[in-house]
């Protein structure tokens, strides 16, 4: 791990300082950062624009053994664009899309060599979405159902790898809770997707025709999020994520990070996020994510 980009991203996460804050039973005087969670349904006619972007490294990562080993610099750089408006009189119903643009470099290149777009790049998928709370009472806990649609034929080329084309069911469950004092909050996430397609036929030797490394896979993705609020403008943050892929491929990691979050305006939310995977088997990479995201909330 390079430690100027760890240096950095904690400095950006705890300039954030300021004096007031909100409290939880007045949404008024709440900001955007504290009130709009994933957990939170936006209303009808309101509308959540998010920009965000990770730009994931490695150069280690585990064998078919799970043993760690050392490996030419990979980079994958996701962009991600997510559009949802508010529907329904009752605030329950979200609708929008999920569009997800990548690059990434190998035989190690550079990490910031994915901006030069020469390597494999393109968009990947493209989701139909539906948020929704399915109880009335708890405003704190919502469900994203989206269904990834691969638009790119070639997992790999000779450039490398894309993405995967296996078309992948998601659902994700969010639940948040804000502590009496105001200046903690706890976001809990559960991802979970299936993917499946290759209906292509055996070429005879055992390969299937459009056969992806994620058909007939399932996911799990629990994550923990655990916020503190130095002002009702920011946040700093500290996170822990796990996944678990089994079915006709296994695979697991789990990654801690840290990060922050500041409302320029009353429209315009920043984001940098830093990640690091610590643990890994079967072909998980050991490597670092550094995100940023830039959200419209109108």
């Amino acid at each position: 791990m390079n430690n100027r980009y760890f240096k950095a991203l904690l400095i950006l996460a705890l300039i954030f300082n300021f004096n007031a804050l909100a409290q939880e039973n007045d949404d008024t005087a709440k900001s955007n950062i504290q009130t709009y969670t994933p957990s939170r349904l936006l209303n009808k006619g309101q509308w959540d624009i998010k920009f965000f972007n990770g730009l994931y490294t490695q150069n280690r990562r585990t064998d078919e053994g799970s043993i760690a080993v050392d490996i030419p610099r990979e980079n994958y750089f996701t962009s991600t664009t997510e559009i949802f408006t508010g529907i329904s009189d009752n605030n329950r119903i979200n609708i929008g899309a999920i569009i997800e643009f990548r690059s990434n470099t190998f035989n190690d290149r550079g990490a910031f060599s994915v901006f030069n777009f020469d390597g494999r790049a393109g968009l990947s998928t493209i989701a139909p979405a539906i948020k929704w709370q399915p109880i009335e009472s708890v405003g704190n806990f919502s469900v994203q159902s989206a269904l990834h649609i691969p638009i790119h034929s070639e997992e790999s080329n000779a450039d490398g790898f894309l993405d995967q084309t296996a078309w992948a069911f998601q659902n994700r469950f969010f639940f948040d809770h804000t502590f009496d004092s105001g200046k903690w909050q706890i976001f809990t996430e559960l991802n979970t997707e299936y993917s499946f397609g290759a209906s292509g036929e055996d070429d005879g030797n055992g390969n299937i025709e459009g056969k992806s490394f994620a058909d007939n896979t399932f996911l799990l993705s629990p994550g923990v999020f655990l916020s503190y609020f130095p002002s009702d403008v920011s946040t700093v943050l500290v996170f822990s994520q796990h996944l678990q892929r089994f079915g006709d491929f296994a695979q697991n990691g789990t990654s801690l990070g840290f990060g922050g979050k500041y409302q320029i305006t009353d429209v315009i939310n920043l984001e940098a996020l830093y990640s690091k995977f610590v643990t890994g088997n079967n072909f998980q990479g050991l490597g670092a994510t550094y995100s940023f995201g830039l959200r419209f909330l109108f």
